[in-house]
């Protein structure tokens, strides 16, 4: 039997960086680590719009996600939402997964108080890191 993974054991979100183009558009970077030495990094093109960089964070952590994964697992945005909660805003993901044994959506969220395009990012590995931390890198 294998122990539940611990933080060392997870992916950790690194860095993120969202540029605005003066062309009306956005770049998204997104740089995850596991076990200290291994990296993973994201990029995605948006617009620039709330929705557009909300959409591009995720899809740039979403690309990181899918090098860490070496093609065991597919994941696919289907959406993201800024919400204002009790004072407070909540991005939210949903994502579609196919592989072995995995449901075939999960969601994530990230509460923040500033940085919406970061959350975005966040809440994608929040909605994948329990699957991947228990199906994947436990092996």
């Amino acid at each position: 039997m294998t122990s539940p993974a611990g933080p060392e054991q997870r992916l950790r979100f690194a860095e993120f960086a969202l540029d605005r183009l003066p062309s009306g558009r956005c770049h998204a970077r997104v740089r995850l680590t596991w076990l200290g030495d291994r990296e993973f990094a994201g990029e995605a093109h948006g617009l620039t719009s709330q929705a557009g960089e909300l959409r591009c964070a995720a899809e740039a952590c979403l690309e990181a996600l899918q090098k860490s994964v070496e093609g065991r697992l597919k994941f696919e945005l289907v959406g993201v939402k800024s919400v204002k909660v009790f004072d407070s805003t909540v991005v939210i993901v949903s994502l579609a997964v196919q592989g072995e044994a995995v449901p075939p959506r999960v969601v994530g969220s990230c509460l923040t108080e500033d940085d919406t395009a970061r959350a975005a990012a966040l809440a994608v590995l929040n909605a994948t890191n329990r699957l991947l931390g228990n199906r994947l890198f436990m092996r």
